[in-house]
């Protein structure tokens, strides 16, 4: 098997690893599993770093298990959080789970094999767990001034922490326990907030049964600037597209900072070092075209979202920031267009003058505006300048799948779409 946690350092993906890991890697193919609590309806940016960890040891011959928190989840994980997390309802976690492991079907690799992805949800084993009965059997092997050193609870202690939240910790070692009983789980990652919660897992599995396991965290991912990661002056970037658009998706990593493209290539795709490092050279020659940028926000947008959705908004932003053509883009980037700019659907636009469609696109508000806007060139057809203020709107100026651009000065579009 390849050097797998060589490739991991090389990438930035290792901030604590156990000391023989190398060794049990080299053993053979092991299964490994990151846990994804359902705090939300859907991951966000800031979880993808660990889907990245298990993809890499799929990657490499080991077998990843998404591991849903319908249990933990219910209870609330007090690490990197301030204070307490609001309860979910059983039926929120059971939905957000659900939601959540449908965009695991892009990020694993779930077609049969001994490397073949599993999605599990711990509230089969965690929910139905009788209280006397874990407290003696599990509950016994924590000691209270061991857990108060672990990081997470150290940070809660003069701001306060619930008894719910400091059995967080007792909930996740068993989830370890438990895959390593049922699946011969031997290796768990995730985040560097999580160690403390991952090597009270390894404790329990040797007292318990003896057994040999080891955790791999990575490092919270920052930016340069000193901003939150995964964040947008609309708020959080969400996996799901209902809450993020691809284009939206796509925008956020076109936008990354010139001082974190490079490590965000090295966490966020799978390109070959070979190809990461001929990106970088061609980005320290000449950063201003943002080679590396596009690149990278290709690469991520299609791993989470798919090549059409990657096409579509690849396409989007192209006539809207490079003056791309939009007679030689397929239909699918006017759909990813009509979520970012107004969008009018009209009923018959046959015989429809240039003067009305500027008012219908929101471009003016009276004819006497439009046609003036017209006769100045301040109008655009599919990005090409129209300056006869008399013209009508033909068959040839609609494009596939019955989509007209508008364009009045620089930045203000509108879109026309024939009413389906």
């Amino acid at each position: 098997m390849p050097d797998l946690l060589a490739e991991l350092e090389w990438r930035g993906l290792v901030h604590h690893a156990t000391r023989e890991l190398h060794a049990h890697l080299a053993g053979g193919r092991r299964t490994v599993y990151c846990g994804f609590d359902p705090t939300a309806p859907s991951l966000q940016l800031g979880n993808l770093m660990p889907v990245m960890l298990l993809r890499h040891f799929q990657l490499a011959g080991h077998r990843p298990i998404a591991l849903m928190g319908g249990g933990t989840g219910l209870i609330g994980d007090p690490s990197g959080k301030p204070g307490e997390r609001p309860l979910l309802s059983k039926e929120q976690a059971r939905e957000h789970v659900h939601r959540q492991r449908d965009q695991m079907a892009r990020l694993l690799d779930f077609d049969p094999g001994p490397a073949q992805a599993l999605v599990l949800n711990n509230a089969e084993w965690l929910v139905e767990q009788r209280l006397v009965d874990f407290l003696r059997d599990i509950g016994k092997h924590f000691t209270v001034n061991v857990m108060l050193q672990k990081e997470s609870v150290q940070a809660r202690l003069e701001s306060g922490i619930s008894y719910t939240e400091f059995s967080y910790m007792l909930l996740q070692a068993y989830d370890f326990l438990h895959l390593f009983r049922n699946k011969q789980c031997s290796i768990q990652v995730g985040g560097s907030d999580q160690w403390g919660n991952i090597t009270a897992g390894i404790d329990l599995i040797r007292r318990v049964e003896g057994g040999d396991a080891h955790g791999l965290v990575g490092p919270l991912v920052t930016t340069a600037s000193g901003a939150k990661f995964g964040k947008s002056e609309a708020g959080a970037i969400w996996l799901d597209p209902t809450l993020t658009s691809p284009y939206q998706f796509y925008q956020f990593w076109i936008n990354t900072d010139d001082r974190d493209v490079e490590r965000y290539l090295k966490v966020f795709t799978l390109l070959p070092q070979d190809d990461i490092k001929a990106l970088l050279k061609m980005h320290h020659q000449d950063a201003s075209r943002r080679q590396a940028q596009k690149r990278l926000a290709i690469e991520v947008t299609q791993l989470v979202h798919g090549e059409q959705a990657r096409y579509s908004a690849v396409a989007a932003s192209a006539i809207l920031f490079d003056e791309f053509s939009p007679r030689e883009v397929e239909p699918s980037a006017f759909d990813a267009l009509a979520q970012e700019i107004p969008t009018v659907a009209l009923e018959s636009p046959d015989g429809l003058t240039l003067v009305d469609a500027v008012i219908q696109a929101g471009l003016a508000k009276s004819k006497s505006e439009a046609r003036r806007a017209i006769e100045q060139g301040g109008i655009y057809v599919n990005q090409e300048r129209v300056k006869d203020a008399a013209r009508t709107l033909g068959p040839a100026d609609w494009l596939r799948g019955g989509n007209l651009l508008l364009r009045k000065g620089k930045k203000d579009y509108g879109l026309l779409r024939r009413a389906r």
